[in-house]
């Protein structure tokens, strides 16, 4: 069965790098759509290029900081809100504005405040923040309130009611909102950088390659930034699912 699904999947992908292909060949300009082959071979250019581990590295670092930042405080915050039903009517109206407000508006706004190298992060961890702090905190109004009375009936000490009720039934809550967060954290930190144009980034590369009509680059660097947020996205969980399964073992 994993097979089929395997080879169903690698078929959809030829599919589609047929018809992207076939659509880059009915173009009279290369520079409007470059083709699998062209960004293949920008690829393997720009990779040769001495600072691409560089830029990789300075955009991945700032937008992974933004985004456990964004993890952590947005647990803080729900677990705050669950706890103090004032800090969760005051906390609405903001997580609210930060889903609803653009992301470009977001980024102008953080150019006042911070500095461009510092850009990305600021902006991934708004971005995922309210993502969290919404899943954490619908996360905690699930958990079962019959267990929770019977744990009070019998005085089960609060770390092990921790231990035992709230986190596994949290636990599921946080790790959807990481996974999808991931990906929304490198796109808008991505973006960032593309407006506040850090040196030696990756926003930096495909501005460079937008303006001097570098399609293939483009879409080299895009490749780039889709497999670094996928990896981080996978390793990321992994290590998560790890330390869930330790502490279950432990527990």
């Amino acid at each position: 069965m994993a097979h089929k699904k395997g080879l169903a999947k690698l078929g959809a992908a030829l599919v589609w790098l047929l018809i992207w292909q076939l659509a880059a060949m009915a173009m009279e300009q290369s520079f409007l759509l470059a083709s699998p082959v062209e960004t293949v071979q920008a690829l393997v250019r720009v990779a040769q290029s001495p600072d691409f581990w560089g830029r990789i590295g300075f955009s991945a670092s700032r937008i992974l900081f933004g985004y456990i930042a964004a993890l952590a405080a947005g647990s803080l915050l729900a677990a705050f809100s669950a706890v103090c039903r004032w800090a969760g009517w005051l906390l609405a109206p903001m997580v609210q504005l930060m889903k609803a407000v653009p992301v470009a508006s977001f980024i102008i706004l953080a150019l006042l405040w911070v500095r461009s190298e510092n850009l990305s992060l600021l902006i991934a961890f708004l971005m995922v923040l309210p993502l969290v702090y919404t899943a954490v905190l619908e996360g905690i109004r699930q958990v079962d309130s019959s267990m929770l009375e019977m744990a009070r009936v019998f005085r089960i000490p609060a770390t092990r009611m921790l231990g035992a009720i709230w986190l596994p039934q949290i636990w599921p809550y946080f790790l959807q909102s990481a996974s999808v967060s991931m990906g929304l954290a490198w796109k808008s930190g991505v973006a960032a950088e593309v407006i506040g144009l850090p040196a030696q980034s990756l926003g930096e590369s495909l501005y460079q390659a937008k303006l001097y009509l570098e399609t293939g680059e483009l879409f080299a660097y895009t490749a780039v930034i889709v497999l670094a947020s996928c990896l981080c996205e996978k390793g990321f969980l992994w290590l998560l699912h790890r330390l869930g399964h330790r502490w279950e073992v432990n527990r």
